[in-house]
């Protein structure tokens, strides 16, 4: 972990690191360690201005954060696979968006100084806004015993509600995502191949593919080779360890640095977000990421 990465960023995810405080002090102390940017995890039980404030406090981008799951106490993980509640479905995405659209600007930056990059004055009115890029939207877990037909059923209601939503988030310059995961039992999406074929049958340049290595791995590995063919649907990398998922040079499965060395010589410019579970303290264990960080209290 000694090479500069010159192409991409990394993004604090604030649903992993730094759990032992509140969420609106995570940001504070992911702009003291270096971080750039951070991922949220489900904001919606914070107030949305602490949330503007925290964020115009610390300057950080919000690169990403995941659409409502419906009841997840009562099992649900995400709804946009699920049939019959496509309502539901509809006011998540319409809740995200609220959120995404007072947390960012459109794309465009008027870069104010070297130590407020992401700020940018829109409309004229002198109010300080973000950019804001991605949401996540979470596919669903299949019910016990379903068989081909109940897979078709879901497979069928995915890919309309994934055009409705790519389309309404386009409108509000928002990249939507997908994203196999292999943690959740019965989940309807759990291969990288699985996502690129949704990908295309939903055939919108909005809709995009979230790579997270961990999870890969932990379903495929031929991670190199998967991104090598696949890169044009790639729009946002995560990175943990297999099997324990934690920091990205704990012992495991994966040769980060070489997985970083070929994501920056295959031309990835997007951000790399820290889903993973510290072993101990958040910033003991950023000695990994001290290379590619901007500055921080972290010690290399």
């Amino acid at each position: 972990f000694t090479t500069k990465m010159s192409s991409f960023r990394l993004a604090a995810n604030l649903a992993f690191l730094y759990t032992d405080r509140p969420l609106l002090d995570r940001f504070a102390a992911a702009k003291a360690s270096g971080f750039g940017g951070v991922e949220l995890g489900f904001p919606y039980e914070t107030p949305l201005e602490d949330l503007v404030m925290a964020r115009e406090n610390t300057g950080l981008e919000i690169v990403l954060f995941t659409m409502a799951p419906g009841n997840w106490n009562n099992g649900d993980r995400g709804l946009s696979a699920i049939p019959n509640r496509q309502r539901e479905f509809r006011e998540s995405v319409a809740t995200a968006v609220r959120y995404a659209t007072a947390l960012k600007c459109k794309r465009f930056q008027l870069h104010l100084d070297p130590q407020h990059k992401s700020k940018c004055i829109c409309n004229f009115s002198m109010l300080l806004y973000f950019s804001f890029h991605r949401l996540h939207s979470l596919a669903g877990v299949l019910p016990e015993g379903w068989d081909d037909a109940v897979k078709a059923a879901y497979e069928a209601t995915y890919i309309e509600n994934l055009r409705y939503a790519a389309n309404l988030l386009q409108q509000n310059d928002i990249t939507l995502m997908i994203e196999p995961i292999s943690t959740f039992p019965c989940y309807f999406l759990r291969h990288g191949s699985q996502g690129v074929d949704i990908i295309r049958r939903v055939n919108h340049p909005n809709l995009k593919l979230q790579f997270d290595i961990f999870h890969a791995q932990s379903t495929d590995g031929n991670l190199t080779s998967f991104f090598n063919e696949n890169k044009q649907y790639i729009d946002h990398v995560q990175v943990g360890q297999v099997p324990g998922r934690h920091e990205p040079d704990s012992e495991g499965e994966i040769n980060f640095p070489f997985l970083f060395k070929h994501l920056n010589g295959a031309g990835y410019k997007q951000w790399i977000g820290c889903e993973y579970h510290p072993k101990g303290h958040t910033e003991e264990g950023l000695r990994w990421a001290a290379p590619y960080l901007t500055h921080g209290d972290h010690q290399a």
